[in-house]
């Protein structure tokens, strides 16, 4: 964050569904970066609005949509969480499946505050391990989360089926 641009301390809330046009119009800052070679951003960007729209519409049991918004309701940022049974110990973890800002918030500690808020959310409902994932060119989000504490854990490979 640099001196120009104050610092924010957005409130959290539950998603609701007049929410759902504000989230779904964040999706593209999820490919807003270089993607693997093999990894097309139209294909990409429609995966991931369908798995969005799919959540906001069936709000499936363990998923949770929350909306980050300023003191005077102005929505800046969205955060999804799914709960889930972790594949060697059954311990239930919180993963953060999407966290994205709204680019006028962008490095005004907003992110910082969904990550606060999905750890305190996990301490609360007994999961074990905050967990995410991220594309390697992300930088300035695998940045962040290193800064909070996160660290590789399983590293996902894919090859291309030719």
């Amino acid at each position: 964050m640099n001196d120009a641009t104050p610092s924010i301390d957005p409130r959290i809330r539950l998603a609701h569904a007049d929410d759902d046009e504000f989230i779904l119009s964040l999706s593209e800052r999820f490919v807003a970066f270089e993607l693997p070679a093999w990894r097309k951003r139209s294909e990409t960007l429609a995966g991931i609005r369908a798995d969005i729209a799919r959540h906001l519409r069936d709000l499936p049991a363990g998923s949770h949509l929350f909306v980050a918004e300023t003191d005077d309701g102005e929505r800046c940022g969205f955060l999804h969480l799914q709960t889930h049974k972790d594949f060697f110990t059954g311990a239930l973890n919180c993963h953060i499946s999407d966290l994205v800002v709204a680019p006028a918030f962008e490095r005004r500690g907003v992110a910082g505050t969904m990550l606060d808020h999905a750890e305190t959310w996990a301490k609360q409902h007994r999961c074990r391990f905050v967990t995410l994932a991220v594309f390697p060119a992300n930088e300035p989000a695998r940045k962040l989360y290193e800064k909070r504490g996160f660290g590789v854990e399983l590293l996902r490979m894919a090859k291309a089926v030719k």
